[in-house]
């Protein structure tokens, strides 16, 4: 009988939506989408080790906004897992976060897959990819994402994943707001703001799909879109300072990421993304800025 690890530990990716097209209200609450994800070299670990109990605890950045009871994603990852396999779920969840918190990144979403991981290897209870995908979609709708990782366009309400060409490696600034935005918050207000406005059925842009492709900064940048970006900007005006910012300091494209505060900006290459980076914290118009570089592999087994 194989001996069971002492303890696994999961790195896992954050991500940006170089395009995040958003239908209509489903009759489930829900949105349809054609969400493009570039996963980026900012990374949490998630470490699963035996415990009494499920417990849950975290370092790093912005992390006393972080859930340690069983609300956290993590926490449910691992209850899931367990459920299945009719096993109680006692684990020591550790969250190392590097990826911002409520940020628009899916930190959240990468930490529940990640401890998705570690359990299985922690449990040994050798889950099919497939069946990690399926709880993974039933934890959220980035949370499959997170677990593949690449590039990927997602549709339904993002869960549903095609994996994606990419033919080289695109250079990001990520600058971090002060505080939060909820996500139901900024769809609640996309809804408001379209109110009474026929939304078209959600579509990847050809000419997006293209650029990544070729693995062409110049032609992504123009195809950059994301449909939540004004509720984003309506609940948040602070947010244009930060995009005007980042765009006169050479970036050749800014957007909001994903439903934000978190601003992305695509540069040529990696010298520049350090340049823009310097003009955002110089700037003051947001809170710390970040270099990283996609795409980059999903959850792995450190």
């Amino acid at each position: 009988m194989t001996a069971r690890p002492a303890s696994v530990t999961v790195r896992v990716p954050a991500k940006v939506n170089v395009q995040l097209a958003v239908g209509g209200a489903r009759p489930d609450g829900f949105h349809g989408l054609a969400n493009v994800f570039l996963a980026v070299g900012l990374y949490d670990e998630v470490t699963a080790a035996p415990a009494a109990s499920l417990r849950v605890t975290a370092t790093g950045p912005d992390t006393d906004r972080v859930p340690l009871d069983r609300t956290n994603l993590a926490a449910r990852a691992a209850e899931l897992l367990a459920a299945r396999y009719g096993i109680e779920p006692d684990v020591h969840l550790h969250i190392a976060k590097d990826i911002p918190v409520a940020g628009g990144m899916a930190g959240g979403s990468a930490d529940a897959a990640g401890a998705l991981v570690a359990c299985d290897a922690l449990w040994g209870t050798g889950a099919g990819r497939d069946e990690l995908l399926e709880i993974c979609a039933e934890l959220g709708s980035d949370v499959p994402f997170s677990l593949v990782g690449g590039a990927a366009l997602g549709r339904g309400r993002g869960e549903l994943l095609t994996p994606l060409e990419v033919g080289g490696t695109f250079h990001w600034v990520f600058a971090v707001a002060d505080g939060g935005l909820s996500t139901p918050a900024v769809y609640a207000e996309f809804d408001r703001l379209n109110e009474g406005v026929a939304v078209p059925e959600p579509q990847a842009s050809p000419e997006l799909l293209d650029a990544l492709r070729a693995g062409d900064a110049t032609a992504l940048a123009p195809a950059l879109a994301n449909d939540l970006q004004p509720a984003a900007l309506s609940l948040r005006p602070s947010l244009a300072a930060t995009l005007t910012a980042g765009t006169t300091a050479g970036a050749l494209a800014a957007l909001v990421s994903g439903s934000g505060p978190t601003t992305a900006f695509l540069t040529k290459d990696a010298d520049t993304a350090a340049a823009v980076a310097d003009a955002l914290l110089t700037s003051g118009t947001c809170r710390t800025a970040r270099v990283a570089a996609g795409p980059v592999p999903g959850a792995t087994v450190l």
